[in-house]
């Protein structure tokens, strides 16, 4: 598949008088439809590349990088989840003049639904591609705030914590979490696909956002049951989760736990947590029937 690109344009914002600019894109005309990339080490705008083709030849598709991800500004903040929720609902309120289609991956899911019931609604549809709650480690080892504290606290440290995140960042250390969390395809995970997600790490600033994120200082809540209560009842407009069958174990019960509990409309397809960079082809191809159908 060629890659697609657009118009590239930024969105000044600040937080506690602190300027920060982020980085949209974009493709294709008709009605919006915003992508919102995973949280991670390695997120960009351009793991939504693949999916942006296929809908931007109907829809006008917006792409953007998360404020510290991508190529949206790294300030040295204490990054937390009420950043992003202010921060993704001034977005939405000055680009969009109308309620827009989102489509959010991983964490996204959150901060998304937070604003599922606002009035005057902003979201026309909702597709949570792999969402989720909680960050890698208290996935991985349980709530140990304290220590994430600890952790957090080291990484901002000049040496220390450039030495971590060094760790962290080796592109062998890449290439095992992708084989082993991200993508379902050993064969998928290519050289020139981790030289691109280590570049991406690089950037000045990354290792603070990566933190937060890692840590799980971005989870948008800190238990399921407040997940899932986004959920119950229903928002307004339709909703439709899409699980890829070879999520890994912990992050894939949670998802079929959403999926049984709530109303919410259920695809599967292969993949993983990176379903949507790995297949953006069967993605499209779930997710576009019923898009047409809700802006026909």
């Amino acid at each position: 598949m060629n890659p697609v690109s657009g118009r590239t344009r930024e969105f000044h914002w600040s937080w506690k008088k602190k300027p920060v600019t982020a980085v949209y894109e974009v493709i294709g005309e008709g009605k919006p439809i915003l992508l919102l990339p995973a949280l991670s080490s390695v997120s960009t705008r351009d793991e939504l590349r693949g999916l942006a083709k296929h809908l931007s030849e109907r829809y006008q598709v917006v792409l953007l990088d998360w404020l510290g991800f991508g190529e949206s500004s790294r300030p040295w903040f204490n990054y937390r989840p009420a950043i992003y929720q202010a921060f993704l609902r001034d977005f939405v309120k000055t680009v969009f003049a109308e309620p827009v289609v989102v489509v959010a991956v991983g964490h996204g899911a959150g901060y998304v639904m937070q604003l599922a019931d606002r009035q005057p609604p902003v979201w026309s549809w909702v597709v949570l591609v792999a969402p989720t709650w909680r960050g890698p480690l208290p996935t991985a080892i349980g709530e140990h705030r304290w220590f994430y504290n600890i952790l957090r606290f080291l990484i901002k440290l000049p040496l220390i914590g450039q030495f971590l995140y060094f760790l962290n960042t080796l592109p062998s250390f890449l290439r095992f979490m992708y084989r082993r969390h991200v993508f379902a395809d050993r064969k998928n995970v290519t050289r020139s696909l981790i030289k691109q997600k280590w570049k991406t790490t690089q950037k000045w600033g990354a290792r603070h956002t990566s933190a937060a994120f890692v840590t799980g200082a971005l989870d948008p809540v800190r238990k399921r049951s407040d997940f899932v209560d986004f959920f119950q009842p229903m928002p307004p407009m339709p909703v439709m989760v899409v699980i890829g069958e070879q999520t890994p174990p912990k992050s894939l019960a949670e998802m079929e736990f959403l999926a049984h509990f709530t109303g919410v409309q259920v695809s599967r397809m292969p993949g993983s947590l990176g379903l949507h960079e790995e297949y953006p082809d069967e993605l499209a191809n779930a997710i576009l029937p019923f898009l047409n159908k809700y802006l026909a």
